[in-house]
């Protein structure tokens, strides 16, 4: 696979040095095209670059970066995003999921976390690319106790974790596959499957009723079968965040 177009945004300068230090041992897998330090460079830089991935802070000398993301997504396809940043509030948390974003690291960030982070960009891209002619989606495979599964993305609701392994529910039936949850988010395509507590994965494009009170979800497939799945509190937050 090529390497991915990537900017960073950073207003602060000793952090950019620093992120941009730690990502000489990924230069097989990252081209660094640009860093830029205020919303204004970014926001053109992005335009003309059209970079696969971002590493972007939140805050940007007043400006709020998930404004550029708002910005950028009505002009070009938004590239996959990493936040780095010295926030942990909830707020924060909660837009870059409903933005989709790949990872949320505090700063400083560290070289295992940044290492894992990216790991998980080259899965989604990987996953992306992953298509027959005419744009039909490959199917995925998981393996089983005694044997290995092939099911298209379309089939598949959700995704609970079983300790180390997990259990893959269709609308058909359900499956334990040898794959932990970090695994499985790491390679499923992130436009279509979300991780929304520390035990589920769900594919949000079959999510057409989210209940707040009662903290579960409906999710009907393409021939009207429907699923209910129970969610935790955090899991309905996210969920209601990204639908």
């Amino acid at each position: 696979m090529n390497r991915l177009k990537t900017i960073i945004v950073e207003d602060e300068r000793l952090p950019r040095l620093s992120l941009l230090a730690k990502l000489e041992d990924h230069q097989e897998e990252l081209e660094i095209v640009d860093a830029c330090e205020d919303y204004d460079s970014a926001l053109e830089s992005i335009l003309q670059h059209r970079p696969d991935l971002l590493f972007l802070d939140i805050q940007l000398h007043g400006r709020d970066s998930i404004q550029l993301l708002e910005a950028l997504r009505q002009t070009i396809s938004l590239p996959y995003v990493i936040f780095t940043t010295a926030y942990s509030d909830r707020e924060y948390l909660m837009s870059a999921i409903k933005l989709s974003a790949v990872d949320y690291l505090l700063k400083p960030v560290g070289k295992a976390e940044l290492a894992l982070a990216i790991a998980k960009v080259r899965e989604r891209a990987k996953a992306s690319a992953a298509t027959l002619p005419g744009g039909q989606q490959l199917k995925l495979s998981f393996k089983s106790v005694n044997c290995k599964l092939f099911f298209p993305a379309e089939d598949i609701a959700w995704f609970k974790a079983e300790g180390n392994y997990a259990t893959l529910v269709t609308f058909h039936g359900e499956h334990l596959v040898l794959e932990n949850l970090l695994s499985l988010e790491q390679r499923l395509p992130g436009d279509r499957f979300l991780r929304v507590d520390r035990s589920t994965i769900v594919n949000i494009g079959h999510v057409c009723r989210v209940d707040p009170q009662q903290h579960s979800c409906t999710l009907r497939s393409s021939d009207g079968r429907t699923l209910e799945l129970k969610l935790s509190g955090s899991g309905t937050e996210a969920l209601l965040a990204a639908v």
